[in-house]
């Protein structure tokens, strides 16, 4: 599916919100988010959008299909959001985002997800992520086990 990738918009802020949120709902039923869905809004319109490096995967009809979310720190180079749209998984849209990711950040490059996540754990060992700690999630808001990826040089 031919996909064009650009820098989100405030005016991207609640459709990129609905794919967090329903992304989360269909495949990390396990992690309750411990915030509401507006209480989501207003964390993706006020704090993410303005100061993370924020993405969306676009269809030709300019319909939003993916997210992503880049940060880097004093801790690293961060792929902290990447969700799809769930009726578009596996049509390779979320390799097209990694891949826009990685062009975009110098390695290491890290991310967290859960344990459970077995879905997202295959897709980026699939593109060389390794997994170099595990947790039991005491240190996350959703307070599920979690592992942490690094893909290094």
């Amino acid at each position: 599916m031919p996909i064009t990738i650009r820098p989100a918009t405030s005016q991207d802020a609640e459709r990129f919100t609905e794919i967090l949120i329903q992304s989360r709902a269909t495949f990390l039923p396990f992690a309750k988010s411990p915030h509401t869905d507006a209480a989501m809004h207003l964390w993706v319109r006020e704090k993410l959008l303005p100061h993370a490096k924020c993405y969306v995967a676009q269809d030709e009809q300019s319909r939003l299909l993916g997210i992503l979310a880049l940060e880097s720190n004093a801790t690293g180079n961060w792929i902290e959001q990447l969700y799809l749209c769930p009726q578009h998984v596996a049509q390779g849209i979320g390799t097209q985002l990694l891949h826009f990711a990685l062009r975009q950040l110098s390695l290491p490059i890290r991310l967290y997800t859960f344990q459970q996540n077995f879905g997202a754990r295959r897709f980026y060992e699939r593109h060389g992520f390794r997994a170099i700690a595990w947790s039991n999630g005491a240190e996350n808001e959703e307070r599920c086990a979690d592992v942490l990826y690094e893909l290094a040089a």
